[in-house]
């Protein structure tokens, strides 16, 4: 045992997988011992915040801290970080093509091309050429810019615990801003917010924890059902055999993810939490297993030790289980490693097509990923919402792949240098 585990901890691509998952579980152990501020009251819904340090907008009313920029250069500040040149450019493009002369829109002037903009921009207005995706781009750029010009302040109001009234308890001007040194709440967000308003590090640190699990549930399923058909067809054989690889060729014909999504379906959304939906995919991710198993084991049924077995007269449980099954434990391990990978891979495709599990429990990454689907995240340049989450599934589908090939090496002497 000890020189097997030597073996293991000395294969390189091993030792790399292996640090590459454990240095993500302890992500998800320790990121929520020292993270558990609640959202700031700034970070409001619809609104997908880029990464940067944020403070609570009550906290900013409240703090004796707060000063006051000169007006005109608090809104050009404000004016330059919310246009860019790019936006400027494609504000140029719509006023041409409406009949703007381009020499009297000056792009560089913010205050005079978002004029022109407002009093000349129709939603549902297309010129000839125009594809419905840019109809689209120029209807969400106009949304964006709503506002923009205003000088007005916002209104601060909380909700009465007696009588249920909002009360105003202040007004946040364009041009205040806050020394966040002199502010308890404070909170820097690595990978800024979601389109819920929620804090995408804190979410992608559960939704990996959560995947992780949904993985491991579903990988031991599909790996325990694979491995008890796969012992018992390849040992016992004759009409047994034929019976389990009857179903086993059922399955195998009709492809693991369509039957995957009809279940998935007909549970309905309401009754698919994280650990229902493991074990609909560890349900229907057994069959390769089995194949494998079997093949093994009928490799191994007669062996030497396994006819002393049988002449010695132990029961069938007891030769599979002390003659046989270490003989494929190794496999085993494999094949538990590989399912896990696949189970949560299955779990991302699940959730990205509207399938997986309900929204109002835990998160996901399949859930992340579908949820900067639906706002457009990838269409609005929003990568923080779901660039991370790709690197995480690549990372965990990376160092798992990695382990069991590097395993693969231990155990199979044709793959030993």
């Amino acid at each position: 045992m000890r020189n097997t585990l030597r073996q293991v901890f000395r294969s390189g691509k091993f030792v790399v997988g292996f640090s590459i998952f454990m240095a993500m579980l302890l992500l998800v152990m320790i990121y929520p011992l020292f993270f558990k501020a609640p959202p700031l009251e700034i970070i409001g819904e619809g609104t997908f915040f880029p990464p940067g340090i944020y403070v609570s907008t009550l906290d900013a009313v409240n703090s004796e801290t707060t000063y006051t920029l000169h007006l005109d250069d608090a809104a050009a500040k404000r004016l330059a970080s919310r246009l860019s040149d790019e936006e400027r450019l494609d504000l140029q493009e719509w006023l041409v093509l409406s009949g703007i002369p381009e020499e009297e829109i000056d792009i560089s002037n913010t205050e005079e091309l978002l004029s022109l903009w407002k009093s000349n921009y129709e939603p549902n207005q297309r010129f000839p050429g125009m594809t419905n995706a840019r109809m689209r781009y120029f209807q969400r750029l106009d949304t964006s810019l709503s506002g923009l010009l205003s000088n007005e302040g916002v209104t601060i109001s909380i909700s009465n615990a007696e009588t249920g009234d909002l009360e105003e308890v202040g007004s946040v001007s364009p041009s205040d801003y806050v020394n966040v040194k002199r502010v308890a709440n404070v909170r820097v967000l690595p990978l800024g917010t979601d389109n819920f308003g929620r804090d995408v590090l804190t979410e992608l640190v559960k939704a990996i924890q959560v995947s992780l699990q949904i993985g491991l549930v579903a990988g031991v399923i599909a790996t325990f059902i694979g491995l008890i058909f796969g012992l018992v067809s390849g040992y016992i054989g004759g009409s047994t055999d034929d019976s389990i690889m009857f179903v086993t060729n059922l399955f195998t014909v009709i492809p693991s993810f369509v039957l995957l999504i009809l279940i998935s379906f007909s549970i309905g959304q309401e009754k698919r939490g994280a650990f229902t939906i493991a074990a609909v995919i560890g349900l229907t991710s057994w069959v390769w297993t089995a194949r494998a198993v079997r093949a093994q084991v009928i490799s191994l049924r007669n062996r030497d030790h396994v006819n002393l077995s049988k002449l010695s007269g132990h029961s069938i449980v007891h030769i599979i289980l002390t003659d046989i099954l270490p003989y494929v434990a190794s496999y085993v391990i494999m094949a538990l490693i590989l399912q896990i990978s696949s189970a949560i891979l299955m779990e991302a495709n699940l959730s990205i097509l509207g399938l997986g599990p309900r929204t109002t429990e835990v998160p996901t990454l399949g859930l992340m990923m579908n949820w900067a689907m639906i706002y457009q995240a990838h269409i609005l340049g929003k990568w923080w919402a779901y660039f991370p989450v790709i690197v995480s599934i690549a990372l965990i589908s990376f160092s798992l792949n990695l382990m069991n090939t590097g395993l693969d090496q231990v155990f199979n002497p044709t793959l030993r240098d």
